[in-house]
Order: structure tokens, then C-alpha cells, then sequence
């Protein structure tokens, strides 16, 4: 395995000052990059699953990946795809972060409601932000950095930008006044908040307040905020 793996701990209890779960033997471990492409801001796959575990304070450790040990055998038999994150707990090893999630809401309380209707309707808000909403998202991203240079790039870009704002007003309309999708704040909620707040830098998340102050509510959790500090901690620059 590469040097560029570095294993570190995080701490629920440590962090919280409370009397949280002790890491053992069955710590999970997640994957995060070395260095994040987003430099910390909380946009990287990896922070979706922090903020999980810390909403249910559950103990876990961080092995840091750099970009080529990501494509490494020992990587690529976590992750076919040579992505993070992935995530180890005793023999399980996962991949794919709506997975992860997933697994983590099933496995603490927290996440999902008890009642099983609302159950369910939580886990098809998941699949929602990650199948519905997101692709779109991510399509920007590619028109501006990948496919910036190209002739037709300034053609293709409001095109994308229709199709982000077609999901945006649907999910809008569905939100209205409500401060979560459907209840109490579940991870449909968690996975919806970080895929919007890709959109921050474009602006066009404030061409709809309700969805603005939904993201607003998400940043504001103690378990958002203690991921993202996490996160930002490991990408601040060496001293």
C-alpha cells in the first residue's frame, strides 16, 4: 500500500465533550482524500459521510487516500471504480456514498424514522437528491471546467442551467415551508443538503429563499459543522 495513506481518528466524544460511544476493535473506517479538490469547503463525497456518523455519534477513523494510491490494487479492491469514499466496518467493506449513508441510518438511530412509511419516504428522498437532482449539478461542473474550452461551451451552459433550475422549482414547490422534506430531519435531508450546496458558488440557489434556507438549516446541524471542520482541518494549509 502507498505511503500516501495516513490513518487518523476521529473522535466523537472527544469532540462533543459528551459521553459518546467508544471507538474500538469495530471502529468504521471511511476513506477521504489526502486533498480535497474543493480544498476543504465541504463539496467532496467523503464530508456526506462525516456528517452521517457524526449525526449519530458514532466514533470513526479516516484513512487519507492521495490521488494515485486511489488507483492502487489495494484501493481498487474497496472501490472498483478507484473513488472515494469507501467505508469498513469489522468484515463489511462498502462503497458509494448513497450506500454508506444508507447503511449507517439503518444501523444507528437517528437518521430514519421509526415508523416505517416514513421510512421508506426518507430513503426515496436519498435516492431522490442522489438520482434526480444531482446529475444535473454535476453536468454543470463538467460544462465549466471540463468542457470549458470548447467552441460550443457557451452554447451548452444555460441549456444546463434550464435543467438545473427545472429540478430546483419542483423540489421548491415540494419543500414549500417546511424546514425538511417530509418531518423531522432525516438522510434524505442530509444527502439533499450536500448535493445543493454545490450550487452555492453559481448563485442560482438564491433564486429560490426556500431552498436557500434549507441549506442554511443543513449547514447549521453541530454534526454538519463538525464534519466540515474535520474536513477543512485535514486540507488548511502546513504551517
Amino acid at each position: 500500500m502507498s505511503t500516501s495513506h495516513k490513518l487518523i481518528r476521529q473522535s466523537y466524544e472527544a469532540r462533543t465533550g459528551g459521553s459518546g460511544k467508544q471507538a474500538d476493535a469495530m471502529t468504521p473506517a471511511m476513506t477521504a482524500f489526502e486533498r480535497s479538490p474543493d480544498g476543504g469547503k465541504g463539496l467532496a463525497r467523503d464530508t456526506r459521510v462525516r456528517w452521517a456518523l457524526e449525526e449519530v455519534g458514532q466514533p470513526y477513523e479516516v484513512r487519507l487516500v492521495s490521488f494515485p494510491a486511489m488507483k492502487e490494487p489495494a484501493h481498487l479492491a474497496l472501490h472498483p471504480f478507484g473513488q472515494i469514499p469507501t467505508y469498513e466496518e469489522g468484515n463489511l467493506a462498502i462503497f458509494e456514498t448513497g450506500a454508506i449513508v444508507l447503511h449507517i441510518a439503518e444501523q444507528h438511530a437517528g437518521l430514519l424514522p421509526k415508523d416505517a412509511d416514513a421510512r421508506a419516504r426518507a430513503i426515496t428522498w436519498m435516492f431522490a437528491a442522489l438520482s434526480t437532482v444531482e446529475p444535473p449539478i454535476l453536468d454543470l461542473s463538467t460544462a465549466r471546467i471540463v468542457e470549458g474550452d470548447k467552441p460550443w461551451a457557451r452554447e451548452r451552459l444555460p441549456l444546463v442551467m434550464d435543467r438545473i433550475r427545472v429540478r430546483l422549482g419542483q423540489l421548491s414547490a415540494r419543500l414549500g415551508d417546511a424546514d425538511w422534506l417530509d418531518g423531522a430531519f432525516s438522510a434524505g435531508d442530509l444527502l439533499m443538503v450536500s448535493v445543493l450546496l454545490r450550487l452555492r458558488m453559481s448563485g442560482v440557489l438564491g433564486e429560490y429563499p426556500n431552498l436557500a434556507a434549507y441549506v442554511d438549516r443543513g449547514e447549521a446541524r453541530p454534526a454538519y459543522r463538525r464534519a466540515f471542520a474535520a474536513q477543512l482541518a485535514i486540507n488548511a494549509p502546513a504551517s
